[in-house]
């Protein structure tokens, strides 16, 4: 039984067992979450962190997301994801995936709940996720300032999981971008050969600056952007041509693009950008951006490859349970 307010309310956040209460919803087997409490992310977290011992933390994509960080496409069916230490008993359930340690992670306090520090988090996702969807959560942690570069650098250690991964990210990413598909316009042009500069001052000659673009192909004049779904309202729309005829007096032609443009027709964007710089168009190019997006979450081949790897297959047991749980 839990402990009663005055006014006959339950008070914990959270339950483990079986309460017979209505104002408690089940999460998972053997744990119960406070129904009025809504169901956000935060809300179903409490009763996870049930499942933990005292050094445990949320870690990886589940980390991330209550960070606030700019998220790929999460697919559904991810499970939550925790770091314990290796000797701790693991929650034998569906829909949780745990790593255990040697060393403690460092944590902090989120929200009311553990979780990784920003490094540590980057780190474990750099196990379970595709290149461009780990740079765009580089990206979104140094751009928020929830880290820097050499506390990454710190947490990438020899024969740690997702050193490797996370290493060749950071090498690829930029605290400039201000939005996730920036972050990908971005990745697009430099696998394919193309150096860009990254919030590229405009100025007029007078030496004002009139626009800050999303990008610069250096050598030239040409201003890749993306485009999202907010530049169609009226005013923005207003905003945004008086912005361009600024762009345009300044001597830079713009090119914006839309998250069509970048997930589907990567082609027509090199094709630009070799007209940009003087060079014969190669299609062949445009082939190592589309292997890495295949294997994004932010395309279904990538989706269903995460899900293969993060949801566990569960032991069989007389009783209902589940768990999974690798060494780290």
């Amino acid at each position: 039984m839990t402990r009663r307010a005055p006014d006959d309310r339950p008070t914990a956040p959270a339950l483990r067992g079986q309460p017979r209460l209505r104002a408690y919803v089940r999460e998972s087997y053997g744990v119960h979450r406070r129904a009025d409490l809504g169901d956000d992310l935060c809300a179903q977290l409490q009763a996870w962190q049930l499942l933990m011992t005292g050094a445990g933390c949320f870690t990886a994509l589940t980390s991330a997301a209550l960070r606030g960080w700019w998220l790929p496409p999460v697919p559904l069916g991810t499970p939550v994801f925790m770091a314990l230490q290796v000797d701790d008993p693991r929650p034998m359930r569906a829909g949780v995936r745990t790593s255990r340690h040697t060393r403690e992670v460092a944590r902090e306090q989120l929200a009311g709940l553990r979780c990784a520090s920003a490094p540590e988090t980057l780190l474990a996702c750099a196990r379970w996720i595709g290149l461009l969807d780990l740079v765009v959560l580089i990206d979104c942690a140094l751009h928020q300032g929830d880290c820097d570069v050499d506390q990454i650098r710190a947490v990438i250690g020899p024969r740690r999981p997702g050193a490797v991964a996370l290493s060749r990210a950071l090498a690829l990413a930029d605290e400039r971008s201000e939005s996730p598909y920036e972050t990908l316009l971005r990745l697009l042009h430099v696998l394919c050969g193309i150096e860009v500069e990254s919030q590229y001052a405009v100025l007029d000659q007078a030496g004002v600056e009139v626009a800050r673009a999303d990008l610069r192909i250096v050598g030239t004049n040409a201003l890749p952007e993306f485009d999202g779904d907010e530049h169609e309202a009226a005013p923005r729309r207003v905003r945004d041509r008086r912005r361009d005829r600024a762009i345009e007096r300044a001597g830079h032609v713009r090119r914006g693009y839309t998250a069509g443009d970048v997930l589907h027709r990567g082609i027509t964007i090199l094709q630009d950008a070799d007209r940009s710089i003087g060079r014969p168009h190669d299609p062949s190019r445009i082939r190592v951006w589309h292997d890495q997006l295949r294997r994004s979450l932010f395309m279904p081949s990538g989706q269903a490859d995460f899900l293969d790897r993060v949801v566990p297959v569960l032991p069989v047991r007389r009783r209902a349970g589940g768990g999974s749980g690798d060494a780290a």
